[in-house]
């Protein structure tokens, strides 16, 4: 089944049945070969005691009852990385929010994200500045109460100039009750792919240079 984007969520199972798996009896098997020369090296003079024996095959049941709970929650955490890698993939080609301040701007198409107020503002600047660090923009929001504020810069300098595709960074500020204060910028970005992580989770590649994001970290989905 492909989504919209033709994304194939076949590909991400492929991904998955690709990691490396244990081997589950490995270690009942070398209890065995060690209780089988234990038996075969005994003393027939003096022959292992019955209940030194009985405590070693409870030892052996304890350890195959271990692994085989061991490989039930494995591959419980295997089919939980699947459904998750599976639903996951519909993210793909939409926007979600970040952890960051840097945002890629496309030709015919705002750098948009949202600002984090930790209080009433009569004034609030959003200022865009370009890789070299200068600044390009300034986009006056106005005054607002606390809690998230959406911002949007349609890629246009101050003089009205067509800024080329490429990373910009926002810096926003606002007046509050202490004086002037840079408050936390967030960018929205869209989705290439989905990949699973080596450690596993699954991995969200952001368009562009922008890099890559665990599919917990994101702040919002567009």
């Amino acid at each position: 089944m492909n989504d919209v984007t033709g994304i194939s969520s076949q590909s991400v199972l492929e991904q998955l049945n690709q990691r490396e798996t244990k081997e589950s009896n490995s270690g009942e098997s070398d209890f065995l070969k060690l209780l089988v020369a234990q038996l075969n090296n005994q003393d027939p003079l003096s022959p292992q005691d019955n209940g030194e024996f009985l405590s070693q095959l409870a030892q052996f049941s304890t350890v195959e009852g271990v692994e085989k709970l061991n490989l039930t929650l494995e591959q419980f955490s295997s089919g939980m990385l699947s459904n998750q890698a599976l639903q996951a993939t519909a993210l793909v080609g939409r926007s979600v929010q970040i952890p960051s301040d840097v945002g890629q701007l496309n030709i015919g198409a705002p750098l948009t994200g949202s600002v984090d107020l930790p209080a009433s503002t009569a004034n609030l600047m959003v200022n865009i500045f370009d890789q070299t660090g200068a600044l390009v923009r300034q986009i006056p929001m106005g005054s607002h109460s606390s809690g998230k504020v959406n911002f949007s810069w349609d890629g246009f300098d101050s003089n009205g100039v067509a800024m080329p595709s490429g990373h910009y960074r926002v810096v926003a500020d606002a007046d509050l009750s202490d004086g002037s204060q840079q408050v936390v910028a967030m960018v929205n970005a869209n989705v290439d792919s989905v990949t699973t992580g080596q450690s596993g989770g699954v991995i969200l590649n952001l368009e562009g240079s922008l890099g890559s994001i665990a599919l917990n970290e994101i702040s919002q989905i567009n």
